[in-house]
């Protein structure tokens, strides 16, 4: 759920207001337009796929090494990708795996690899 504090309700009324009534005032062609527009109907296969870096630019994590819990340095509130299997567990860090994208790991003995 958004929370928006006090201070900017009436600023965000007055937006939502706005951007309703520049849909209003749109002529009756370009409503119908918007209206018929889905993800089905979109053509992308001519669009290029660019690529920003090079093959393997960004290294995965091969020998992942964990700590307890009350050792890693997490806010508590910090997003992690939890895995558990056969009764082992492993925890991967949202921000780590900025960073490399990838882990390939062990749990459970079963051969794993987690993504962002």
């Amino acid at each position: 759920m958004i929370r928006i504090g006090r201070q900017y309700l009436p600023l965000t009324v007055t937006l939502i207001i706005l951007l309703s009534a520049n849909f209003l005032v749109l002529d009756t062609e370009a409503q119908n337009q918007w209206s018929q527009f889905t993800m089905a109907n979109a053509d992308y296969s001519s669009d290029p796929i660019m690529t920003v870096l090079p093959f393997d630019a960004i290294p995965a994590i091969i020998d992942p090494r964990f700590v307890e819990a009350n050792q890693a340095k997490l806010d508590v509130n910090s997003p992690i990708i939890g895995v558990s299997l056969n009764g082992d567990s492993h925890a991967y860090s949202i921000r780590l795996l900025n960073d490399h994208e990838i882990v390939n790991d062990q749990v459970g003995d079963i051969p794993i690899a987690t993504t962002w």
